[in-house]
């Protein structure tokens, strides 16, 4: 159960900061936070691959690739929710 979670710890981080350098523009959202996202993200990933492919099967969460689309979307949803990184002219 322990290494469990610091795996998923470990591959949210990672998932987590590839997101945010895919995304343009500065984050100054934190450790706890990109855990946060890659773990979210892995969990969008696994519902987007499943209904994209055999339909929605219950929580599954997604290998590296899924990952890091899901945590780039919740980054996205994430700031424009909060209104960071808002375009100026």
């Amino acid at each position: 159960m322990f290494w469990t979670v610091v795996g998923w710890i470990v591959f949210g981080l990672v998932a987590g900061f590839i997101a945010r350098a895919i995304v343009p523009g500065k984050d100054d959202i934190g450790i706890l936070r990109t855990i946060i996202l890659g773990c979210v993200g892995s969990i969008v990933g696994g519902l987007i691959f499943g209904l994209l492919t055999v339909g929605l099967r219950g929580f599954q969460p997604a290998g590296w690739i899924g990952s890091i689309i899901g945590a780039v979307i919740v980054l996205v949803v994430y700031n424009r929710v909060t209104g960071r990184k808002r375009n100026r002219v």
